[in-house]
């Protein structure tokens, strides 16, 4: 039985006070409702998350991570530095990485690959735009986007990674695939990976990463291969995500 898991990403958003008050929120509002949860942060909060979040039942970690350990790279952030401020997730391949930093699969990959020696849990996020959709593309972009990662890691790496399904068409649009729309995707994403191991991949956790939010969270959850959510905006208000958490 796989166990139901809540990312929120905040994007580029946050400021320290509104963090203390967002983060003990969150904290204070927790109870058992059988999900595992965390929030992927803006590297400058990292320190403030491992002290305000030791403890508690709120994993936290990065939003994008370098292939090098090290390096004349300005501006990057590497695996170890996440690991060094207590993070235990890292998302790879974001869509608003692949879109505006023109990342590739190949490149999603190698980042994966750099969380997992690590010990880091990349979430690869995949999904496929409004135009490829339409086009009937939505098969072939996700699962050769998933390929890339599959192709370059062994079947105990599978096991350690998360996948996250972000229907790019409703990122932010207020658009939500129905619970049968985001279903059919996230079984093509677990039969790709079966493919490659089926005992493993029935144990892979595929979040669903469009506009969910309280209200739509319950019957999208609910479908047999959605697993939990990646959460955007509704994972900067204390109560919403809570009411996305408590919906499982």
């Amino acid at each position: 039985m796989r166990r139901k898991l809540v990312i929120g990403n905040w994007k580029m958003n946050g400021n320290r006070a509104g963090n203390t008050a967002l983060l003990s929120g969150i904290v204070s509002g927790l109870n058992d409702f059988g999900a595992d949860c965390a929030v992927c942060v803006p590297a400058p909060y990292l320190a403030q998350c491992q002290a305000e979040l030791q403890g508690s039942p709120v994993a936290w970690g990065g939003q994008d991570v370098s292939v090098h350990a090290s390096g004349a790279y300005t501006g990057e952030v590497s695996a170890g530095m996440l690991v060094d401020f207590g993070s235990r997730y890292v998302l790879c391949g974001h869509s608003e990485r692949r879109a505006y930093h023109k990342e590739s699969s190949e490149l999603v990959a190698q980042k994966a690959i750099a969380a997992l020696a690590a010990g880091l849990t990349p979430v690869v996020c995949v999904g496929e735009t409004l135009a490829q959709r339409e086009a009937g593309e939505t098969e072939a972009v996700i699962c050769g986007q998933l390929q890339a990662v599959l192709g370059v890691i062994g079947a105990d790496d599978l096991a350690k990674i998360v996948v996250a399904y972000e229907p790019v068409w409703a990122i932010g649009t207020g658009k939500t695939a129905t619970p049968q729309i985001a279903q059919e995707a996230h079984a093509l994403l677990r039969a790709r990976m079966a493919q490659k191991n089926a005992t493993v991949a029935a144990g892979v956790q595929i979040l669903y990463g469009g506009s969910m939010k309280p209200d739509n969270a319950k019957e999208l959850m609910a479908q047999p291969d959605i697993d939990g959510g990646l959460i955007g905006g509704a994972a900067l208000k204390a109560a919403d995500f809570l009411g996305i958490i408590q919906a499982v």
